[in-house]
């Protein structure tokens, strides 16, 4: 079962490696820090494009829409 983390967990991760967006028509999947994947997911969600989901490798944790939204406003990204 994925871990669910607390809105402070996930600011205080994300500069940590190891995640990755989980994308099925993308064989190669994004990789890098939880703030590249973030902004990788931002941009697709700002073209339109259908939204795969955030892993992080080791621990098998997925963050739901909600849990993205709240990071990209930290980040400053536009909803």
């Amino acid at each position: 079962m994925p871990k669910k983390y607390t809105d402070e967990e996930l600011v205080g991760l994300i500069k940590s490696s190891g995640w990755a967006l989980d994308d099925k028509k993308n064989p190669t999947p994004i990789a890098g820090t939880l703030e590249d994947v973030l902004k990788a997911r931002h941009q697709q969600h700002q073209s339109g494009e259908e939204l795969g989901l955030i892993r992080r490798l080791e621990t098998s944790a997925e963050l739901d829409m909600i849990q993205i939204e709240k990071l990209w406003r930290y980040l400053g990204l536009p909803v």
